[in-house]
């Protein structure tokens, strides 16, 4: 016994020379390329002198590094997460101009933005050559993770021998391109899971489900962690009540529509009991939660800092180096992508230029290592469940389009996130069950806009005998992704006043959620019916049920409480549509289950006067949307309705009769029964007691 210890601690202070050595050439490199950085002074040109400053300099600022540096994060824990990542760079230039000063033989001399330089290189080497010795020793390994993990069980009863359980969200991932993509290799994690390698047996099971007529992160997500979207009729609406549109990435509308579900369901959440929220727009619950939008909307306190987010990312400055780098390099792709698609001329193509480009850098770089780092630190803590969310192939998808060359990349390394996760499971205190999870798909099509050359809004105003502008304008676009930059700000930008809190008058409100329309009379008090939208507009309702672009409508009736209306006339209350097997009229395009996700949305208390779905083709699921994106959700129509649940086969099936699961309150239903499954599931704690750590 005595033995193997002596080897291990001989092995760890091998693999330390061998860091502390690569990081004394690399600084050595450094000096004779960077003019500005000098380890030691003019007349100090001895090879040899300069080598043992580079070594007691590299030394010293190892061991700032490793006793300084979590201590310098500890005391940021307050700052953005984005902030804290640019910070990082500056502090570890600070603590290399100190390593130089305290070096006891002289002292090196180096420009402000060349320490920075300097520090950055040597962590990334650092940091690249101590995980490459340790990945060759399982039990080095083990400790790196540890390292690079938060710890707060110090003190915290043993972890249990029962199965934890890991849900990881792929945000907009269909089913259908999942099973593509793992057929085609693009996912291999996902191929051998399913057993389409041919190596093994399968290891999990995929399921398709079919979303609510709300086929967004929004209405899915509350209703998958919380039990409940009752009364989430789309991305955004207007409630008349309040005077107010919600809009489900606006932090103070996810802080209402959490409490909302809570009071619904009596219960906190899935993740009540010893769970983690990582990256969502809602808490589910957890005890612990980092980059989770509805509590970005309190005043930061201890009780609602996001330290297990990125505490355990920054902690090692080679990661912010190492994201910084990636960050760029997307930015500089996205760029590329882009001017090609316009050289070429692409259809449809949507325009991707301003802010958009850090934005997608942003999600498929930022948010997706701090989130995986999370769930890293979890596992390693041995939490009971946790849920994350990773939305990079959402906002690509959008601007791309779902079946695009740069969506299938983005799939390319989400699946080495879900290696990466999986590999890092094996070394939990506690065996854990990995279940692979999406909110919606997408579906591809021509804008709204672009095909037509007006807006929803052009429409409705011209239906109701209102002026039209000349230029059909851009309508605001919601993607989830950037929910995922307020978060990590910590500074929400909210939508501007006018956005969310129009003035209450004759004019209509019309808002978009993909290819869902809402069109709201602020002035009326109540949903509207379709005999007083006729008195009032008599050319709207058959204005926008004839064009072309419109699938179908939604609206309240005196004499049938609720109607479908479609082109030519047709006229369906929702009591008739199942009746109507051989010719469900306007439906007919939009699958099963369109009838009932209909009916649902109709019998919520804030629907709009006026629900708006656009055109579907079945042939090539192609859908418009209102909103300026190539590849959309939010109502009905193709791929967008159909998501995915990808789970251990050693859970029982999701359903017992071979069915397709209907609705995100369903799907809360399953993972809470698989949560049981691992007989670790205790009682939800009650509303109210979750905090964020």
């Amino acid at each position: 016994m005595g033995g193997v210890r002596w080897r291990r601690i001989a092995s760890q202070i091998g693999r330390s020379v061998t860091v502390w050595a690569v990081a004394t050439l690399t600084m050595l490199v450094l000096a004779g390329l960077l003019p500005d950085f000098r380890l030691r002074s003019a007349d100090g040109d001895s090879a040899t002198d300069i080598a043992v400053t580079a070594g007691l300099g590299a030394g010293a600022f190892g061991l700032l590094s490793a006793l300084v540096w979590p201590l310098l994060v500890r005391l940021l824990l307050l700052v953005p997460a984005l902030v804290l990542g640019l910070l990082v760079f500056f502090l570890n230039g600070a603590l290399l101009l100190l390593a130089l000063r305290l070096n006891p033989i002289e002292s090196g001399t180096a420009a402000w933005e060349t320490a920075v330089v300097v520090a950055a290189v040597m962590s990334a080497v650092a940091s690249a050559t101590g995980g490459a010795l340790a990945v060759r020793d399982d039990d080095a390994y083990r400790r790196r993770l540890y390292r690079l993990a938060y710890r707060r069980r110090g003190s915290a009863p043993p972890v249990p021998a029962t199965h934890g359980t890991v849900f990881l969200q792929l945000d907009g991932v269909g089913h259908d391109v999942l099973l593509h993509a793992a057929d085609r290799g693009l996912m291999p994690t996902v191929a051998r899971w399913l057993g389409a390698d041919g190596a093994r047996r399968p290891s999990h099971r995929l399921t398709p489900w079919r979303t609510d007529w709300s086929s967004q992160t929004g209405a899915s997500q509350l209703g998958i962690l919380h039990g409940s979207n009752h009364d989430v009729p789309a991305f955004r609406w207007y409630e008349k009540d309040r005077r107010e549109v919600m809009v489900c990435n606006r932090p103070a509308s996810a802080v209402e529509l959490q409490r909302r579900a809570v009071r619904h369901t009596g219960h906190a959440g899935l993740l009540a009991a010893d769970g983690a929220s990582r990256g969502n727009l809602f808490s589910g619950g957890a005890g612990e939660q980092a980059l989770v939008l509805s509590i970005t909307a309190r005043r930061r306190t201890r009780e609602n800092r996001s330290r297990s987010g990125y505490f355990a990312y920054f902690s090692d400055p080679a990661n912010a180096v190492r994201t910084a780098l990636s960050f760029g390099a997307e930015v500089v792709r996205e760029i590329v992508q882009s001017t090609r698609a316009r050289w070429t001329k692409q259809f449809p193509r949507v325009s991707r230029g301003g802010l958009y480009p850090f934005v997608r850098a942003f999600a498929t770089v930022v948010q997706r290592d701090v989130v995986v780092a999370a769930v890293m630190g979890d596992l390693l803590a041995g939490r009971t469940s946790v849920y994350a969310d990773l939305v990079a192939y959402d906002e690509v998808a959008h601007h791309s389009g779902p079946a695009s060359r740069d969506a299938e990349k983005v799939l390319k390394r989400l699946d080495r996130s879900l290696a990466l996760i999986e590999h890092v499971a094996e070394h939990a205190p506690r065996p854990y069950r990995i279940v692979v999870l999406s909110d919606h798909g997408q579906s591809p099509g021509e804008t709204f806009r672009a095909r037509y050359g007006l807006t929803l809004g052009d429409l409705v105003r011209a239906g109701c005998g209102l002026p039209v502008p000349r230029r059909a304008r851009r309508t605001h676009s919601g993607a989830e992704a950037r929910a995922a930059v307020r978060t990590a700000l910590h500074r929400p930008v909210e939508e501007s006043v006018e956005q969310y809190r129009p003035p209450r008058g004759s004019e209509p409100v019309v808002l978009a959620s993909g290819n869902l329309g809402l069109v709201s009379f602020p002035d009326v008090p109540h949903r509207m019916t379709k005999e007083e939208i006729d008195a009032r507009h008599p050319a709207l309702l058959p204005t926008l049920a004839n064009h072309p672009g419109i699938g179908f409508l939604l609206v309240r009736s005196e004499r049938h409480g609720g109607v479908v209306l479609g082109a030519h006339g047709a006229e369906i209350p929702l009591d008739a549509l199942d009746a109507l097997d051989d010719d469900p009229g306007p439906l007919a395009a939009f699958g099963p289950g369109a009838a009932d996700a209909v009916r649902r949305t109709h019998s919520f208390p804030h629907t709009a006067d006026i629900m708006v779905n656009s055109f579907h083709d079945p042939a090539t699921g192609e859908v418009h949307a209102f909103e300026e994106q190539i590849g959309s959700h939010g109502g009905l129509g193709g791929a967008q309705s159909r998501a995915f649940l990808l789970s251990p086969v050693a859970l029982s099936p999701p359903v017992a009769d071979g069915t397709e699961p209907a609705g995100a309150e369903h799907i809360h239903r399953v993972l809470r029964r698989w949560l049981a499954e691992s007989g670790d599931f205790a009682r939800p704690t009650r509303p109210g007691q979750e905090r964020a750590a």
